[in-house]
């Protein structure tokens, strides 16, 4: 049972006792001749099975079989444990089956194992015929098997099943213990927030169940996951102050939290709080510091991290190096994660997807494409194959350093290696394509898909109509859009609003009635992006009627436009002198709660000072100061052209004089 991400045998040191002093034991045995009887094998293999050992509890099965040892229930039902929480669910059936045909009744612990099993592999309708099956043979259930298909409702989501079994656990006589509300807890958080899991808590409270580690766990993890962080941590205080016995678990999961919620100063003092109470960090401990870090740029403080967790005998695991690969290749440092890989290679811990995926994708994104195909060679001829992840973050990372000369053959690389075709794949390989203005190469691609049998879906189309916008290549788009619709694909807004934005680069924003008249036909409706597009180009173009129209529809819908949108208005009527009307709209931007920016305060003070008020243009150069902008060159040499008319000397002198003080 799993409670805020953590695992009960996550908190085991050695309730199994020691396996290998058993096992010993057993070959001494053999030496004395004293043959090892079923009660031997019996606990030994029930020992194993428990301790997540099932392979060695598999051979001694076998040993047992060869030897002529009878099996019993015991050994039967500790598999059927072991098998479950290996999700082999088929498995597990058989094994029921074998022991029914030894003749062996299942009891109350087999038949709850076995339900166990069938809701974690989501057989909820089975594991209830279980059920059935169980209570018509007089076996009753305890507290464990309605927790076991408690747990089963819960990850469904399905809250109210849950509890009515709750309810019929009560009916019963059944108490529900901490497990049962740990499960709930855990559900409600997570589909119906805050509010509803602690009330589950407090029912716990009135029933007499008192909270535990796992309990907390439950309530501080939810609580972080429904941003209450600050919450969680006066919880934690109070479950600590109480007298409750919290273990370096439960501060894993509340520093996890911090370091999540930018609270970086509490997650350190709750750090050193773990290690004042002598609760020896674990791996996972050290991860989250280390994940922190590097999530901060902190990679000398992350590897500090790493030593201190290696002279405290703990030895760093695959998302140790993972995580500090990571933060390596963010930075640009694939020295630095090409030396963790032959460390953790040294280390004999084998990298996993996660690593060469992260490693290749950096390599290529610096530019080491040589590095970077070995990796990727090194990783398929390891077993593993490339995802379509690997394949968008290769293919992202290579348009990213421009080695688009590498594009086509990393593509064809990966799908000789056993990457599966579909659309995804395409899509990701055209959109770099199409990035680049690559459209030719494109359009082989997606002649390529069809003839494949893969369809093209309404992305395919939006990437190529937006790589012939970029390209300028306008009248493609619209042949692109008409194959689209020939294709029988249906056309979104994004298709709209990327046509719309190619006419307007184009300057041909007055042929944008026709697209308007296809989104009205298909039942879309215009989006703040369209009308931004709209407004900007039609402003753009000097049509102040159809600009303004069109601005004040769009706040008349509730949209709030962009200050692109604001700057290319404003600059529309400082072009026409009309700079009254330009300084309304720069206040009624900011009224929005839209901030003008250098652009908006250079459009202005260009337009004051042709009409060469000195006044206002003094006035913006000091809002703009305040605001932390400066003019640009350009917005410089119109002040000292439009000042240095003939009569305006002493004007353009006084300006330039006051420029930086004022």
């Amino acid at each position: 049972m799993e409670y805020g991400g953590h695992h009960e045998g996550g908190r085991c040191g050695s309730e199994c006792g020691d396996l290998h002093t058993l096992h010993c034991l057993l070959l001494e045995m053999d030496k004395l001749g004293a043959a090892p009887n079923h009660v031997t094998y019996c606990t030994l293999i029930d020992s194993l099975a428990k301790a997540g050992k099932g392979k060695e509890s598999l051979a001694l099965l076998g040993e047992m079989f060869s030897r002529g040892v009878v099996m019993d229930l015991v050994v039967y039902t500790a598999l059927m444990d072991w098998l479950g929480k290996q999700g082999k669910t088929d498995e597990v059936k058989d094994t029921l089956h074998f022991a029914l045909s030894d003749n062996l009744s299942p009891n109350g612990v087999t038949y709850t194992v076995m339900i166990d099993a069938l809701c974690k592999s989501g057989n909820i309708d089975e594991a209830e015929q279980v059920l059935l099956e169980m209570e018509d043979k007089s076996i009753s259930p305890n507290a464990v098997t309605f927790s076991a298909i408690i747990n089963g409702f819960v990850k469904r989501g399905w809250l109210d099943k849950a509890s009515e079994y709750k309810s019929i656990m009560k009916q019963r006589g059944i108490n529900p213990n901490v497990v049962t509300y740990g499960t709930l807890i855990d559900g409600f958080f997570k589909f119906q927030g805050k509010e509803a899991a602690l009330e589950v808590y407090h029912e716990m409270l009135c029933d007499g169940v008192e909270a535990n580690k796992f309990i907390v766990d439950s309530l501080v993890n939810g609580m972080r996951q429904n941003g209450k962080i600050e919450e969680a941590v006066a919880l934690f205080k109070d479950m600590n102050g109480s007298g409750l016995s919290l273990d370096h678990v439960n501060y894993t999961t509340l520093i996890d939290g911090l370091f999540k919620a930018g609270n970086i100063p509490d997650a350190f003092m709750f750090g050193q709080e773990l290690m004042e109470k002598n609760l020896f960090p674990d791996a996972v401990v050290y991860n989250v510091f280390i994940n922190c870090l590097c999530m901060l740029g902190k990679s000398k403080e992350a590897k500090s991290f790493l030593t201190e967790m290696r002279n405290m005998g703990l030895k760093p695991n695959q998302a140790t190096y993972n995580t500090m690969i990571v933060s390596h290749c963010r930075k640009g440092e694939t020295t630095n994660a090409l030396k963790l890989l032959h460390e953790m290679k040294r280390s004999s811990i084998k990298p996993n997807l996660i690593t060469y995926n992260t490693l290749v994708a950096g390599l290529f994104e610096a530019g080491a494409v040589e590095k970077a195909t070995y990796l990727l060679n090194e990783m398929i001829s390891v077993g593993f194959c490339p995802t379509s992840l690997t394949h968008r973050r290769v293919l992202q990372a290579c348009s990213q350093s421009r080695r688009l000369d590498v594009i086509l053959d990393i593509h064809e690389r990966m799908m000789n290696t056993g990457l599966h075709a579909d659309i995804t794949i395409y899509n990701t390989l055209l959109h770099v394509l199409c990035y680049h203005g690559m459209t030719r190469k494109a359009r082989v691609v997606l002649e390529e898909m069809l003839g494949s049998g893969i369809a093209p879906d309404t992305i395919t189309f939006n990437t190529l109509i937006l790589g012939h916008c970029k390209s300028s290549h306008i009248d493609k788009a619209f042949a692109t859009y008409a194959q689209m619709l020939y294709q029988k694909v249906s056309p979104n807004i994004a298709t709209f609003n990327t046509l719309l934005g190619g006419l307007g680069s184009d300057g041909r924003i007055g042929e944008a009635g026709s697209v308007l008249s296809e989104i009205e036909k298909r039942g879309l409706e215009p989006n703040n992006l369209t009308y931004d597009i709209l407004v900007t180009g039609y402003g753009k173009q000097s049509n102040k009627i159809e600009a303004m129209r069109l601005y004040c529809e769009m706040v008349g819908k509730g949209f709030l436009p962009k200050v692109s949108t604001y700057n290319a208005l404003v600059s529309d009527f400082t072009k026409a002198g009309m700079m009254t009307q330009a300084t309304e709209l720069f206040k009624e931007m900011q009224k929005r709660g839209v901030h003008p920016t250098t652009c908006t305060y250079d459009i202005l003070v260009s337009g004051w000072s042709r009409l060469r008020n000195g006044t206002e243009v003094r006035k913006f150069l000091k809002d703009m100061k305040e605001k932390g902008f400066s003019p640009s060159k350009g917005t410089l040499s119109f002040i000292c052209r439009a000042f240095s008319k003939p009569g305006m000397t002493w004007e353009a002198r006084r300006l330039l004089k006051n420029l930086y003080r004022v």
